[in-house]
Order: structure tokens, then sequence, then C-alpha cells
């Protein structure tokens, strides 16, 4: 979703594929995912090297 948005491809939006967005506009919005990106691999990382049991 965060390259999506990066690129201005805004299928996941509906309501933003509608309007015209410049890459300024869009700029503060991708560094926002990356920081959520960031937060929740750190606050999850003893989940995601749990080993997955059959």
């Amino acid at each position: 979703m965060k390259q999506n948005i990066g690129r201005g491809e805004f299928s996941q939006f509906p309501n933003l594929s509608q309007t015209s967005c410049q890459e300024d506009d869009v700029s503060p919005y991708v560094q926002h995912l990356n920081a959520l990106y960031s937060d929740f691999e750190s606050r999850f990382e003893d989940i995601l090297t749990m080993p997955l049991e059959n």
C-alpha cells in the first residue's frame, strides 16, 4: 500500500483516486506509513520470530 501511495496509485482508496494529488501532498503520508511499519516491526519482533507449529 505504501509503495502504491508513493507512486500516486490510489486503487485502495476510491475517493483519493478521483482527485489529483501532487507528490508533495502524498509524501507525509508515505513517511507516516514508514514510521508505522517500523513501529509494528519492533513492537511485534518476538511474534515475527516465533516458530510456527503444524
